[in-house]
This record gives C-alpha cells, sequence and structure tokens, in this order.
C-alpha cells in the first residue's frame, strides 16, 4: 500500500527543507501533497492551503513551517486525524510538543527525510 504523506510547509525553493522533504518522500515512492497556503504548485504537484483541504486521508504529515506556525496547526491535524506528525528541526518548540502531547498526537521529534533512509544533502 502506498502511504500517503503531506509536506505541510513545502517550497518551490529547492533549497529549503520543505522541498528536499518533498523529493526525498517522492523518491521512495510516497503518494506526496504538498501543502502551503501561498504556491498553487510545487513540483508540479497541486498544494492546498491546508490539511483539511486534502480530500482524502493523510497518513503521515511532515512539517517544515515555523514553531509559532506548526502551534496554530494542531488543531489541524488534529481534525483531520493524522496518524503520525513529524515536526522537524526547526518547527519544534517545547510549547509545540507540548500541546501536541496534549492534544494526544502522535508526534515524532526528528528529520523525517533521515528517517525514510535519505540523506538532506543529496537532495
Amino acid at each position: 500500500m502506498i502511504r500517503t504523506v503531506a509536506v505541510v510547509g513545502a517550497s518551490n525553493d529547492r533549497q529549503k527543507f520543505g522541498n528536499k522533504a518533498l523529493r526525498a518522500f517522492q523518491a521512495e515512492g510516497y503518494r506526496v501533497i504538498p501543502v502551503n497556503p501561498g504556491e498553487p504548485l510545487v513540483e508540479g504537484l497541486r498544494a492546498y492551503a491546508s490539511v483539511l483541504d486534502v480530500p482524502e486521508s493523510i497518513d503521515i504529515a511532515t512539517v517544515y513551517v515555523q514553531p509559532d506556525v506548526a502551534l496554530r496547526l494542531l488543531p489541524e491535524f488534529e481534525r483531520k486525524q493524522i496518524p503520525e506528525i513529524w515536526i522537524n528541526p526547526g518547527a519544534d518548540s517545547d510549547e509545540v510538543l507540548a500541546d501536541a502531547k496534549r492534544r494526544k498526537l502522535n508526534v515524532i521529534a526528528a528529520c523525517s527525510i533521515v528517517a525514510i533512509g535519505r540523506d538532506p544533502g543529496a537532495f
């Protein structure tokens, strides 16, 4: 079964981790959905303004936004019932992790690119 990953903070800037993650997950065979309210397309894929706008279920969200934005997005992840949420370095803060725990979200605070066996520097 192909898993669906939402890259929250996906970017067309190939130097940004939100872009590197999108390409890394694609290379590993995931179905990738970019989430960025400021981009209609990322790497040729339709981007959504929010995970709540994605019509199908999401298996994994990998988050590449500033901690204050990540904190505001936690209620959306909760409503969408995303089973696995990766809060990547730079998106994490004590407040984000505490609120995620309070909401009983399954959050992993680590680099999702490394977790799938890829080197972020290769993208």
